[in-house]
């Protein structure tokens, strides 16, 4: 079955998430996703305190910039959270906007060697691995986590272009796709990734999770169109849904089919009311989707 979600966007702030992450809790909503966007929320955190204040819930964090954090503190956050909350987190990492980055004097010279190396050590130190390594970007010195997850973590990586998508195949547990891939978009990176995947020989489980703008209401058509244009997406078609639950549920469908795992609704930016779009997506739309 797929798994339906909902996005607490970093536009909100903080103290919004507590309100946002019951509701999610208590309807039949099966993931909350974070963002950790520059220079708002931080994921580890946020993701904390979600999973603190639920009991039911997955809490995503999407995503982690690879440039901004050394791979080991990562790891500990990360390994702390799957301790505490074993079967509750999903962590994607990714390159991070690179002008952000450019911001905070964290800008690689190749991003793709960075988010190769640190993928590979994540996943080695969150599977319980000793590791030294003397990358480009990533070294370590015979470092091994004291408390690794129990039964290792999923890694997910977040990516757009066509060769982040063949080394997420490659080296990760999953893939991570933004807003901006329609159903035929969702094929093609699902075909990508399982070149990455063929490439390295690995034939295990790789989850796909996709974001979907959406938006309900009596303006829902038009604020998804703001939505859109704000974002440059308006030349992609079968972008969003606006509408009502069924409708909503049909175009997550269309995902599904297409090879999404999970599918996590985005709200516009202007979402009037964040908790209501929280209860529509959990009471109205989870029990539509197949």
């Amino acid at each position: 079955m797929t798994e339906l979600g909902a996005i607490f966007r970093p536009q909100l702030p903080p103290e919004r998430l507590r309100t946002i992450a019951r509701l999610a809790d208590a309807t039949g909503l099966d993931e909350l996703w974070v963002f950790e966007d520059c220079f708002r929320e931080a994921g580890i955190s946020a993701a904390a305190a979600a999973l603190a204040w639920t009991e039911r819930v997955r809490i995503g964090v999407g995503l982690l910039p690879v440039p901004l954090r050394n791979v080991a503190v990562t790891a500990m956050e990360a390994a702390t959270l799957h301790r505490m909350f074993p079967g509750r987190v999903s962590l994607g990492i990714g390159h991070g906007v690179q002008d952000w980055m450019g911001q905070v004097g964290a800008r690689p010279a190749s991003p793709l060697t960075l988010l190769r190396e640190y993928t590979l050590a994540l996943r080695g130190l969150l599977n319980g691995e000793r590791i030294t390594t003397q990358g480009r970007y990533v070294t370590l010195d015979d470092v091994a986590l004291d408390w690794p997850p129990q039964g290792g973590a999923e890694v997910l990586v977040g990516g757009i272009g066509p060769r982040t998508l063949r080394l997420s195949g490659e080296v990760a547990d999953g893939t991570v796709l933004n807003e901006s891939f329609s159903p035929e978009g969702v094929r093609a990176a699902r075909e990508l990734v399982r070149e990455g995947r063929a490439a390295a020989g690995r034939d295990a489980v790789h989850k796909l999770v996709v974001y979907l703008f959406a938006a309900t209401g009596e303006d829902a058509a038009a604020r998804l169109q703001r939505e859109l244009v704000t974002t440059g997406l308006t030349d992609v078609p079968g972008l969003g849904v606006a509408g009502d639950a069924a409708e909503v549920a049909e175009r997550v469908q269309r995902y599904a089919e297409a090879g999404a795992d999970t599918v996590v609704l985005l709200p516009t930016a202007d979402e009037p009311d964040p908790e209501g779009f929280i209860r529509f997506v959990g009471d109205d739309v989870r029990p539509l989707v197949k």
